[in-house]
């Protein structure tokens, strides 16, 4: 026991070291000028935001889902697919079957072939998914300056930014899992002027909270009342990308409240078994000498 103490003590001051020596050496190379360092990206890690699907108990906020699915219909659908969302999904948001299948006849949908061998274009009914507005990648990558925009399906849980140590220590325990969503509306509100000194490509616009580069090909998608709500919430850059990204949240995880609830039931279960466990033990050993 004292040799594993002993080894895990020795581990931590090691860490210790390596972090206090990684710390030395990034003050060394700003002191020595941003010119010669390498740039990390995203510039700034993006702004944890309240989300009322965050936490152990969250649950989705329908309305914010429908101003979600309106942003997204309205502005982000032109380039942007969802080919792994099906329209009859989209009951989860609050929506009746019918008013699902008028929505899905909004849009067209290639099927076939006919009888003569030939594909064909038809109005979309609830089975189908949302269509992608570019025939392919190539397409998509020549009407967008060479960058083909990725598919909105996943893009929540895939554009999760690692937020390093001892955060991502702390995550494990506030159960933080609304990095994508973060991501998203950091990325929306984060367009400005690129600062002085700072180069940007042709064709590109600065965004210091873009993962992989200091600019990206997509201008600033959004601006004040673009979008009309009928709710009365405010229309406003910061209320579109909340909404939106809320939106993508639940585009990726639709199923987040029942599982929520299930690992909640699961986390009972488990207190009430470990203590019919402790009760049983007591009783079985209650008369024996130890």
């Amino acid at each position: 026991m004292k040799k594993l103490v002993a080894s895990i003590l020795s581990l931590a001051v090691v860490a210790g070291l390596g972090l206090s020596s990684a710390a030395a050496q990034d003050e060394h190379a700003a002191g020595a000028g941003a010119e010669h360092a390498t740039p990390h990206y995203p510039i700034h890690h993006p702004r944890e935001q309240d989300w009322s699907f965050a936490g152990p108990f969250g649950k989705y906020d329908k309305g914010q889902l429908q101003r979600g699915l309106k942003v997204y219909t309205e502005v982000c659908s032109a380039c942007h697919s969802m080919n792994l969302v099906a329209f009859r999904t989209l009951e989860g948001l609050g929506y009746s079957e019918a008013q699902v299948k008028a929505f899905a006849a909004n849009y067209e949908v290639q099927d076939g072939p006919n009888s003569d061998g030939e594909m064909y274009n038809r109005k979309a009914v609830p089975s189908d998914h949302f269509p992608s507005p570019f025939p392919n990648k190539e397409a998509a990558a020549a009407a967008n300056n060479g960058a083909a925009p990725p598919d909105f399906s996943l893009i929540a849980k895939a554009r999760g930014i690692t937020r390093g140590f001892p955060q991502f220590v702390i995550d494990i325990f506030t159960q933080y899992q609304e990095g994508g969503p973060d991501y998203i509306y950091s990325l929306l509100t984060g367009y400005e002027e690129p600062p002085a000194g700072t180069e940007v490509a042709e064709g590109t616009h600065y965004n210091p909270y873009f993962a992989n580069a200091a600019a990206l090909a997509m201008a600033k998608p959004l601006s004040d009342d673009q979008v009309t709500y009928d709710d009365g919430t405010p229309q406003t850059v910061d209320q579109y990308a909340h909404d939106v990204s809320a939106f993508l949240m639940w585009a990726a995880e639709p199923h987040l409240e029942a599982r929520k609830r299930t690992g909640f039931m699961v986390m009972v279960f488990l207190v009430i078994f470990t203590g019919l466990i402790y009760l049983t033990k007591k009783s079985v050993y209650a008369n024996k000498e130890h």
